[in-house]
């Protein structure tokens, strides 16, 4: 049985996990050897130069510029904020649809889930329905508290799993 702590433990892992590649993504994206890979439209258009070709030895596979791992990051706001026609020219039209279906997700699941959660959970959470079990051979966890089955049948909080569902 999965109990709230083993989700949490879970949820910490992969919340870790995802940091530690997006700044893996971060520092990456920032090295002269990689601009092949995340500035290719740069390079069809002649904006950039191959770094293999310039610099020393060390400034073509490592960014030796102190500054740009203190700014890294700028480019999420610039990205969000820039127009759809200058996106497609700058990321790609992949970049830009892959962007408009995330967005879009977001402002559709976000409320759902909001407005889910601060009704869902306390009418199943506050609910003593398998309370009752306890003197009978079903064992269950913390987690079992949020879901439906705490609730006992021909209860009238079922309406608000009604309407949610709606």
């Amino acid at each position: 049985m999965a109990t709230i702590n083993d989700i949490g433990v879970a949820a910490a892992i992969n919340i870790v996990t995802a940091f530690a590649f997006f700044i893996a993504f971060a520092i990456f994206r920032i090295q002269p050897v990689n601009d092949r890979v995340y500035f290719p439209k740069w390079y069809i258009k002649g904006l950039r130069t191959s770094s293999i070709q310039t610099g020393g030895f060390g400034s073509k596979f490592i960014n030796l510029d102190f500054r740009s791992y203190v700014r890294f990051l700028n480019w999420m706001p610039e990205a969000l904020k820039m127009p759809e026609p200058e996106l497609v020219d700058h990321a790609g039209l992949d970049s830009v649809v892959y962007l408009r279906i995330y967005l879009l997700g977001l402002k559709i699941f976000f409320p759902i889930a909001c407005v889910a959660f601060t009704a869902m959970v306390p009418v199943n959470w506050t609910n003593k329905g398998l309370d009752r079990l306890k003197h009978s051979n079903i064992t269950y966890s913390d987690i079992d508290k949020l879901s439906l089955s705490n609730i006992p049948n021909g209860s009238a909080r079922f309406w608000v799993h009604l309407c949610m569902a709606y």
